[in-house]
């Protein structure tokens, strides 16, 4: 989780170094962030049904490797297309892994302990944010925006070991039923319709990365044209192992921290007080301090408790909305539907970012923003009416 996440965000922190490099406008900028999303979600739809039929530690070890060869490669992008070629092949690596590491914590564990395990181990997201994506900025001024791609590849590289030889495949109930695409899309359609809250769910989903694409993509370009990004101590530049800490990358840290100690936490906290009061918490801090953002943010130092707090408040929510979704549908059918929910948040990401980048070059940075918040508050309206609470694991939702 660690390496995946980091290799997917590094994209946002280091646009402004691609677009200098290979000298491209901010503008087709999100197209790294939108393709990537929607290839992902087409490879999560497709492996969805596959992993409830081989088992979660096939697909994990065929996702790591597929990434790891991916990223690898991101070493010789030398044109913006090829960069982009790139970045379909990550995604379909990412997409492979992304539904099958959230299910097997829901075949490995019982629902009243999944919170806890869910933060864990979505917990390699924020650790990405204080080591990765520093690390990553800084490999990228230093070295160019090809180096951390490969770095996060070696990386990727040892998870792929760690899986073969160290993580076994729970002892769950696999579908019996030959993955087709007919077949798959009749699963979609039966969880999508079978009123056990799994549609609100998916939309749910899409509302969370599509605030998210909208508030996070541009936030980097609108810092870097507005603030000097040197960062000294006792008026020396700050580094780490020789490598430049700039404004991006100790801003990229310090959200990390506080995301690190908040998503383990929340996920043990729902498994007390339970998913919904946790994320709806969330999102109104989150709109609250996502609209107030670039009204606030008129001095550099501001940039820091702001981001802080946007991701605290992300971390508070997403292992229990994580939680909650593995106890929606039996375990037979968990790769497919934590796969679509995954892919229809991708595709919520996509589509925050192309338009962010529609709203950054027409009307300036206030407006992804604003429109970010509203966003948020119809998730927070969506999880408040329609998405349910489960108290057991899920039996049975087939049409």
């Amino acid at each position: 989780m660690f390496t995946a996440a980091s290799q997917t965000i590094i994209v946002t922190p280091i646009l402004p170094l691609i677009g200098a490099e290979l000298d491209v406008g901010p503008g087709p900028m999100g197209l790294l962030v939108s393709v990537y999303s929607w290839v992902l979600a087409f490879a999560a739809l497709v492996m969805g049904p596959i992993s409830d039929r081989v088992g979660r530690r096939r697909v994990l070890l065929l996702g790591a490797g597929a990434l790891t060869v991916a990223l690898a490669l991101h070493g010789l992008a030398d044109t913006f297309g090829s960069l982009l070629a790139m970045r379909v092949l990550a995604g379909a690596g990412g997409g492979v892994l992304s539904g099958a590491a959230v299910s097997y914590v829901g075949d490995a564990f019982p629902y009243e302990r999944r919170g806890w395990a869910t933060g864990w181990v979505m917990s390699g997201v924020p650790f990405g944010l204080v080591i990765g994506i520093p690390l990553g900025r800084a490999l990228a001024v230093a070295a160019g925006f090809r180096a951390p791609f490969v770095a996060f590849a070696a990386v990727m590289a040892a998870a792929f070991v760690l899986i073969l030889t160290v993580v076994p495949q729970p002892d769950v109930e696999l579908s019996r039923e030959r993955p087709t695409v007919a077949g798959s899309l009749r699963q979609y359609r039966q969880l999508l319709t079978s009123g056990a809250g799994t549609a609100a769910a998916a939309a749910t989903y899409f509302l969370m990365y599509l605030g998210l694409g909208l508030l996070i993509v541009y936030l980097p370009q609108w810092l870097t044209n507005r603030f000097s990004l040197d960062v000294t101590v006792f008026g020396r530049p700050l580094a780490v192992f020789g490598l430049p800490l700039d404004l991006i990358a100790t801003l990229f840290l310090a959200g990390g921290l506080v995301s690190v100690v908040v998503a383990p936490g929340a996920g043990a906290l729902s498994d007390v007080l339970g998913r919904k009061p946790l994320i709806l918490a969330s999102c109104l801090g989150l709109a609250v301090v996502t609209a107030a953002l670039t009204f606030v943010v008129t001095a550099r130092w501001v940039a820091y408790p702001l981001y802080i707090a946007i991701m605290g408040l992300f971390g508070l929510r997403m292992a229990p909305l994580q939680a909650l979704l593995t106890a929606l549908v039996p375990d037979r059918q968990r790769g497919s539907f934590l796969s679509l929910t995954i892919a229809v948040g991708q595709i919520g990401t996509g589509v925050g970012a192309a338009l962010g980048g529609v709203l950054y070059a027409r009307v300036g940075y206030v407006s992804n923003t604003l429109v970010s918040a509203a966003v948020i508050l119809a998730m927070a309206a969506l999880v408040w009416r329609w998405l349910p609470e489960p108290t057991e694991q899920a039996v049975e939702v087939d049409a």
